[in-house]
């Protein structure tokens, strides 16, 4: 468990976890909606080591995790104008973009048909981590089917020895996942899939947002 609540004494903290990272370990690190549990997205085994830590299959691939708005390039390809408009008004935030992933990358997510589901959180501590990794393969902190982690210590409790550096940097403030919105289809549009941390009232004043249920 290494402290990450402060800026000034965090560096020794995120050198750990960058090198746990670096060397296909998993850390969990804290984010403004649950804590989460992170892996670098473009080493297949690592991520294997998560969806196998969490208790989940190749079926349920985990969200990237970005420093900024200009990876979005980097990653996804046909963002459409209006899912752009929701990034510019929502990141850093609780909302996650499905969007068609660049056939170029070299990675392997699991079982993602082509496609990414990609957020920017709104912590401190997480973006200083992501300016420095780089992407990450991020998913809650949690055994599958059981509660989100709100705090380190939780997290821990159920995910133990299969993360390498558990980064604490108090509780969640969120405690709500993200909202997803997929973008992915231009016939059908925009569609909210999970309600979370941003209410459908508040997408739809940027963008047109079907309610669209389970994808």
């Amino acid at each position: 468990m290494r402290d990450c609540t402060d800026p000034a004494t965090w560096g020794p903290a995120l050198d750990e976890a960058v090198h746990a990272l670096g060397r296909g370990g998993l850390v969990v690190l804290p984010t403004d909606t649950v804590y989460g549990i992170g892996a670098e997205a473009f080493d297949a085994d690592a991520v294997a080591a998560l969806l196998a830590a969490k208790g989940r299959g190749r079926q349920m691939p985990p969200p990237v995790l970005v420093p900024g708005v200009p990876t979005l390039a980097g990653l996804c390809t046909d963002v459409p104008d209006a899912a752009r408009a929701l990034v510019e008004a929502f990141w850093p935030g609780g909302l996650t973009v499905i969007l068609r992933s660049q056939p170029s990358l070299t990675w392997d997510l699991g079982e993602t048909r082509g496609t990414v589901a990609v957020r920017m959180p709104d912590h401190p501590a997480a973006l200083a981590l992501l300016t420095r990794t780089g992407p990450l393969a991020v998913s809650s902190a949690n055994r599958t089917g059981q509660p989100a982690a709100l705090t380190a210590a939780e997290a821990r409790a159920q995910l133990g020895d299969a993360v390498a550096v558990y980064l604490d940097g108090g509780a969640a403030p969120g405690g709500v996942a993200s909202s997803i919105v997929d973008a992915t289809d231009p016939g059908r549009g925009l569609r909210l899939v999970r309600p979370g941390a941003i209410g459908i009232d508040a997408l739809r004043e940027v963008a047109d947002v079907a309610d669209g249920g389970p994808a």
